[in-house]
C-alpha cells in the first residue's frame, strides 16, 4: 500500500480508536516517510501521552526530532527510551548517531559501544562506531569496525568506501588494488558503496565519479516536490545565497572571504546560510561582517531550510559544500530557488537533478568534457578557484625550529594523507633517491601514518629518516613555515586545491600532473592562472623528471621562485577583485538563462 493510502487508512482507524497508541505511532511513521515531520512528531507525542512508558513512542519522537535537526531534544527522548528499556541496542545506536551529529564523538562512541555489547551482529552500529572512531582520528580502530560490518553484511551502504577511506587516511595500502576494484565494481552496479569524495581519490574516471554521485544524490537526497513554482522575482538587486557548513576556520572560508567582502552591493544582495558551528571567533567575525545577511541555519531541517530560502526569494543559491561533510544539499532537493549552483567545496559533478550549474574554468573542465558532467558548466574567465589576498603569513621561522635539516632540498607534500597513492609515493621516493640530501616534508597524523609511510619508504630503498612530519599549526603560522619548502609536490588523481594555492601564495613552486576529471586538474588550473604552465605535466613520468630537474638544479629553482614572486601580483590567480567580477558575471548570466 502506498504511504498516502496507508495514512488514510490509519486516520480512519484512529477515528474509531482515538486512544490506540500503536495506531498513533504507525501514523507518525507514515507521515515521516512522506516527509511531513512536524505532523509525525505530533503523532508520536500523542502516542507518548497515551503510553508514557512506551519505548517505541520515545524512540520515534527522538527520530523525528533528529530529522528536524533538534538534536538536543532528540537525545533526551532517546535517554528516556533507554530508561524504559535499557537493553534495546537500536535505541543506544540512535542516541549515538544523534550525539555524532552534535559533534560529541566520545559520548557517541560510548553509546555505540553499549549497542555493540547488546547486539554485535548489527552492521549499522558497527558502521556508526567506525565513523565515530574515524572522526576521533582512530582510523586503525575504525577500519576494524568497518571490516566487521562488511563481514556481517557485505553490501551495507558505504561500507566499502568507509573502509577504503580509513585505510587511506593512514596510508595503509595493503590490498589497495583489490579494494579499488571492488569499490568501483559496486559503484558501477549502482550500489551506494562510498561517499563521492572517497571516489575522487580512488579513480580519475569522470564516468565512475558521476555514477557514484548520482547514486548518492538519489539515495540520500532524492528530489522533492518543488517549493519554487516558476515565479519571477522583481528585486532591484540579484539575491545570492551561499549555503555552507564551513563559514569558519576552513579552507573554503579562507579562499572565499575576500570575494564575500568585494561583492558589488549595488548589483547583488548577498546572504550567508550557515549550517555549521563556529570554532574560530576571528574568522567567523570577518565572515559575518562580509555579508549583508548572515543567517544561522544549523538547526533548520531540510524542508525548513528550503522554505527559508523560498521565503527570502533567493534568485541563486550557491552550494559551497556539495557532497562533503556537513552538506545540506538535501535542502536543495525541494528546489527552493530558481537556480542552484555547485561551487568550490566539491570538485566534481553532484549528479543531482535540482542542481543546475557547476562553476569551473576551461582548464579544470575542458569544453570537450562538459557533457560528462550532469550540471551545465559555467567557465570563469581565468580560474575556477577564489583566492583571498588578505591571507596573513606569520613571522619567519628557521628550518631547525620546525625540524628540518639546515641544508638540502626540502620537497613538500602538505596534502591530506588519503590523497597519497602508492603510485604517487613511488614517484616521490624515486625523486628523493636521485637528489642527495633531500627530504620529503609531510603533514603529521597518527603514529600509524608515519609508521606506514616510513615502512613504505624503506621498501623503496629510501631511509625513513628522510620523511619529516609537520604538526598542524594555526593558518598564518602554517603559511610561514611553508616558505621553507623548496618545491611542492602535488597528488594525483586528487590534486590539491587550497593547499596548492597556499604554497603559491607562500612563494613555493608546485609541480603537478593533470588527469581527466576536475579533481585531477585543479592544480593545473591554478598554475595556468599564475602564469607558470611549465610546472604542469600530463604524465607521472614527466612529473618525476621535472621534480628531479628542479630539485637538483638550485639555479633553475631560484629562477623559478623569482618568477613566482613576480607573477603573484601580476597574474590573475590572486587578484580577488578580478575574480569577484568574473564570478558576478557568471551569476548574471545564470539569472538570465531559461528556467531549469
Amino acid at each position: 500500500m502506498l504511504p498516502e493510502a496507508a495514512l488514510a487508512a490509519a486516520d480512519a482507524a484512529l477515528a474509531r480508536e482515538p486512544a490506540n497508541a500503536q495506531l498513533w505511532n504507525h501514523r507518525g511513521r507514515l507521515l515521516a516517510e512522506l516527509g511531513r515531520l512536524d505532523e509525525a512528531l505530533s503523532s508520536f507525542e500523542r502516542a507518548g501521552d497515551l503510553q508514557p512508558a512506551s519505548v517505541e513512542a520515545h524512540n520515534n519522537r527522538g527520530s523525528a526530532l533528529r530529522a528536524l535537526r533538534r538534536f538536543g531534544e532528540a537525545v533526551k527522548e532517546y535517554e528516556i527510551a533507554i530508561e524504559c528499556a535499557p537493553g534495546l541496542a537500536v535505541v543506544h545506536r540512535n542516541r549515538g548517531e544523534t550525539l555524532f551529529m552534535l559533534g560529541r564523538y566520545d559520548d557517541a562512541l560510548a553509546s555505540f559501544d553499549r549497542a555493540v555489547e547488546l547486539n554485535a551482529r548489527d552492521a549499522a552500529v558497527q558502521m556508526a562506531r567506525g565513523a565515530t572512531l574515524a572522526m576521533l582520528k582512530r582510523n586503525d580502530e575504525a577500519a576494524l569496525a568497518f571490516e566487521t560490518a562488511i563481514a556481517i553484511d557485505p553490501a551495507f551502504p558505504e561500507a566499502l568506501g568507509q573502509l577504503f577511506q580509513a585505510r587511506a587516511n593512514l596510508c595503509d595500502w595493503r590490498g589497495r588494488d583489490a579494494a579499488v576494484t571492488d569499490l568501483l565494481a559496486a559503484v558501477r552496479a549502482g550500489r551506494r558503496a562510498a561517499a563521492p569524495l572517497v571516489v575522487l581519490a580512488a579513480t580519475d574516471s569522470i564516468a565512475d565519479q558521476a555514477r557514484c554521485a548520482r547514486t548518492w544524490s538519489d539515495t540520500t537526497a532524492p528530489a522533492r516536490p518543488p517549493l519554487w513554482r516558476g515565479e519571477r522575482y522583481a528585486h532591484p538587486r540579484l539575491r545570492i545565497a551561499y549555503l555552507s557548513s564551513d563559514f569558519d576556520d576552513h579552507a573554503v572560508a579562507y579562499l572565499m572571504a575576500g570575494v564575500f567582502e568585494l561583492h558589488d552591493r549595488a548589483r547583488f544582495e548577498v546572504f550567508a546560510l550557515s549550517s555549521g558551528t563556529a570554532a574560530s571567533a576571528t574568522m567567523r567575525a570577518r565572515l559575518t561582517a562580509a555579508f549583508e545577511h548572515f543567517i544561522d541555519v544549523s538547526e533548520h531541517g531540510d524542508r525548513d531550510l528550503a522554505a527559508l530560502i523560498r521565503s527570502l526569494e533567493i534568485d541563486i543559491v550557491v552550494d559551497l559544500n556539495g557532497h562533503t561533510l556537513g552538506s545540506r544539499t538535501a535542502a536543495l532537493a525541494y528546489r527552493p530557488a530558481p537556480r542552484a549552483v555547485s561551487y568550490l567545496g566539491f570538485p566534481g559533478t553532484l549528479s543531482a537533478p535540482y542542481v543546475d550549474y557547476l562553476i569551473a574554468d576551461r582548464y579544470v573542465i575542458p569544453p570537450a568534457r562538459e557533457a560528462q558532467y550532469a550540471e551545465r558548466v559555467i567557465a570563469l574567465a581565468d580560474v575556477f578557484q577564489a583566492n583571498d589576498r588578505k591571507r596573513a603569513i606569520g613571522a619567519a621561522v628557521s628550518r631547525v625550529a620546525v625540524g628540518l635539516p639546515e641544508h638540502g632540498v626540502v620537497l613538500c607534500a602538505f596534502g591530506n594523507s588519503y590523497k597519497i597513492t602508492p603510485a604517487m609515493f613511488d614517484v616521490w621516493m624515486r625523486v628523493l633517491a636521485q637528489c642527495e640530501g633531500s627530504v620529503l616534508w609531510l603533514l603529521d597524523g597518527p603514529a600509524a601514518l608515519s609508521a606506514n609511510l616510513g615502512r613504505e619508504a624503506q621498501r623503496r630503498g629510501v631511509d625513513a629518516s628522510r620523511l619529516v612530519f609537520a604538526p598542524r599549526l594555526p593558518y598564518a603560522e602554517h603559511l610561514a613555515r611553508l616558505r621553507l619548502a623548496d618545491l611542492f609536490l602535488d597528488t594525483l588523481p586528487f590534486n590539491g586545491g587550497a593547499t596548492v594555492s597556499d604554497a603559491l601564495w607562500a612563494g613555493v613552486p608546485v609541480v603537478t600532473c593533470s588527469g581527466e576529471a576536475m579533481a585531477a586538474r585543479m592544480a593545473g588550473s591554478l598554475l595556468q592562472a599564475i602564469g607558470m604552465p611549465e610546472l604542469v605535466t600530463q604524465t607521472l613520468g614527466d612529473y618525476e623528471a621535472k621534480a628531479v630537474t628542479f630539485a637538483r638544479d638550485q639555479e633553475a629553482l631560484a629562477r623559478l621562485r623569482q618568477k613566482l614572486a613576480a607573477n603573484r601580483d601580476a597574474q590573475p590567480l590572486f587578484d580577488t577583485a578580478r575574480f569577484c567580477r568574473s564570478l558576478e558575471a557568471a551569476y548574471a548570466s545564470i539569472s538570465m538563462s531559461s528556467a531549469a
